[in-house]
């Protein structure tokens, strides 16, 4: 059964590229979340509640189908608001999806300095691979603002997951943290 591994934290702390080192070093495919949401920010605004409805279900829909298939495992990342009931429900049933079918679930939590994050929203790789980060100003913004609204990091002991592993990436490469990943995991 197809391996699930989630890769959450802040906006820019490294997650789609860490999941792309990730990919590079396993044969694990991946699914970062802007994947989803750049296809529907060009139809709907990302602030209504049908864009989070639909960012939800189509994310829902793809993890149903690749948890019945023989590929050897998805990685998924995304920002994860630890004060959100809700988004640990959502988060939690993506995860039975794949237990349920067998697999095994692992679950990653990256963080970062803000001086660190607020340099990684400019770079190439994100800037190529998310369009709607594009428009520099509001991104920064969007990070600043979130942090008052937000809490995208988890407190010690919180998280209880068997397979747990939290990484403070700000020293350390996506490739570094991609090979600890897959240590760790035996991935």
């Amino acid at each position: 059964m197809p391996k699930f591994i989630l890769i959450v934290g802040p906006q820019a702390v490294g997650k789609m590229t860490v999941g792309q080192e990730l990919a590079k070093i396993t044969n694990l495919k991946l699914l970062y979340n802007h994947m989803t949401i750049e296809i529907l920010t060009k139809i709907f605004d990302y602030s209504k509640e049908t864009f989070s409805k639909l960012n939800i279900n189509f994310r829902t829909q793809i993890f149903e189908e690749f948890s019945k298939s023989d590929e050897y495992g998805l990685i998924f990342t995304t920002c994860y608001d630890f004060d959100i009931k809700e988004e640990k429900e959502i988060i939690e049933s993506w995860m039975k999806i794949f237990e349920e079918k067998g697999g095994e679930c692992y679950f990653i939590e990256l963080e970062t300095t803000l001086e660190e994050r607020l340099k990684r929203n400019k770079t190439e790789n994100r800037l190529a691979n998310k369009p709607s980060k594009r428009d520099l100003e509001w991104s920064e913004k969007d990070i600043l603002k979130s942090i008052e609204k937000h809490r995208m990091n988890s407190k010690p002991g919180e998280i209880t997951y068997r397979n747990y592993l939290k990484i403070d990436n700000t020293k350390l490469s996506a490739e570094e943290v991609a090979k600890m990943i897959k240590e760790q995991f035996k991935l």
